[in-house]
């Protein structure tokens, strides 16, 4: 089966709730099983990366239920597994999170995730974490992971700065150390800092004391912490997901209000925003921050440069937009996207064969701008974004786009398929029509 993305004719016109932060999610449900008592967390979500977390928990022995649109989370100091097995899923941030927390059972468990988990880079977060005091078995420095149970007992240790969420992993477990203060140095390159930022902001949230210097790459954390639970957490909404419905209406004629509960502020994608607005696309605020509204003649953006550094999950919707922008756009600092849920780089490539101008030099992606796309046979990799981002593209292109693994967009943002059909674009699930060259 395929996800069909016909080439829209008419307006975008409507309404579409933004989904709640994922981001927020994960680290406040994990943040939420460590602190003895009871939390709530509210708005929650569906999205498929957020349920292997909870299930993860559950496994782990924490109690996790959903009432309505809220879990409660039964927190304690440490974990009781149900099973000698837990799974990841296909959740980077699960991995790379929990990896190190499990250190915190009272036995032993291994750390599985889907097959194709097994290229996930996870070799400097193990290092490191076995200098803090952490024991683990592994083979290759892949899944499966056995942990063994023990506080970690802190100290001094080197992390480099390619993925985020290896140094967050560490952050994470780092309160627990039973000895001494933790000190983590970032080396290398430091990408993704604003989800550093989250990691930090949503620790200090749950009464956890973390120092952080100036330039984001020391990070000073006390030992004998515990969380305090929290009893009216709200997920703010997850931006990341917003940005495909915007630039899908940056594309077309379009009028189109996308509304949260929350306001729009506070996620490490925010930045996005005024990326967007960079490059021409008229986005209005509703002053309470609670709506964003689209009112556009569907001209294309115009060109830009476009650092990703920070923002790196942007860039397969960032290319679709530069495919047809007007003029030459260089998204840069590319390269450490090639380490996500497929080498996103070489999955954006593919705009190529709709008849996108597009070079890699290795660390950046750059366009020429097309006038039309037309529709092609492609593969999403089962990559929730390369899958999103493929879509708006097949919506401003000529024809019919088909793209493999359908329902990927599960994985991070359930309702998109329901909302780009809301606002006026055909997405379907439906047998293969060209076949794959």
């Amino acid at each position: 089966m395929r996800l069909l993305v016909t080439g829209t004719q008419g307006p975008l016109e409507g309404e579409v709730a933004i989904p709640p932060s994922k981001y927020h999610a994960h680290r406040a449900l994990m943040l939420a099983a460590l602190a003895p008592g009871q939390s709530t967390i509210a708005d929650r979500t569906e999205a498929r990366h957020v349920q292997f977390t909870v299930q993860a928990l559950r496994e782990l022995g924490v109690g996790v239920t959903s009432s309505g649109r809220q879990w409660r989370v039964s927190g304690a100091t440490g974990f009781s597994p149900r099973t000698d097995q837990v799974s990841v899923g296909s959740s980077g941030t699960t991995l790379y999170f929990l990896i190190g927390l499990a250190a915190l059972s009272d036995w032993p468990v291994t750390i599985v995730g889907q097959r194709y988990f097994r290229r996930r880079p996870i070799g400097p977060l193990l290092r490191a974490l076995q200098r803090l005091g952490v024991r683990l078995e592994y083979e290759e420095q892949t899944l499966p992971v056995t942990v063994h149970p023990g506080r970690p007992r802190g100290g001094h240790v080197r992390i480099d700065g390619t993925l985020s969420q290896w140094i967050s992993g560490l952050l994470m477990l780092a309160p627990f150390a039973t000895e001494q203060e933790t000190t983590i140095e970032v080396v290398g390159e430091l990408n993704e800092r604003p989800y550093l930022e989250l990691t930090v902001e949503m620790m200090r949230d749950f009464g956890l004391e973390v120092a952080v210097g100036e330039d984001w790459r020391h990070f000073t954390v006390a030992p004998n912490q515990t969380p305090k639970p929290r009893l009216d957490y709200l997920l703010p909404p997850d931006i990341g997901s917003a940005a495909f419905g915007l630039a899908a209406c940056a594309l077309h004629p379009s009028k189109v209000t996308f509304t949260s509960r929350v306001p729009i502020h506070g996620h490490p994608e925010a930045s996005v925003l005024t990326e967007l607005q960079g490059v021409g696309v008229p986005m209005r605020f509703a002053p309470d921050g609670l709506s964003i509204t689209i009112d556009h003649d569907g001209t294309p953006p115009v060109a830009g440069h476009l650092d990703c550094r920070d923002i790196p999950d942007m860039v397969p919707i960032l290319s679709t937009l530069a495919s047809r922008a007007r003029g030459h756009t260089v998204l840069s600092h590319v390269s450490h996207v090639r380490l996500k849920e497929s080498d996103r780089v070489a999955s954006m490539l593919q705009l190529r064969r709709m008849g996108a101008h597009v070079e890699f030099d290795g660390n950046d992606l750059e366009f020429h701008g097309v006038e039309r796309l037309h529709g092609a046979s492609l593969s999403s990799f089962n990559d929730h974004r390369v899958l999103m981002a493929l879509a708006v593209a097949g919506s401003a292109a000529e024809g019919i786009t088909e793209l493999s693994y359908p329902h990927a967009y599960r994985i991070s943002y359930p309702e998109f398929a329901a909302h780009m059909n809301a606002i006026g674009i055909p997405v379907s699930v439906g047998r293969e029509l060209t076949p794959t060259p």
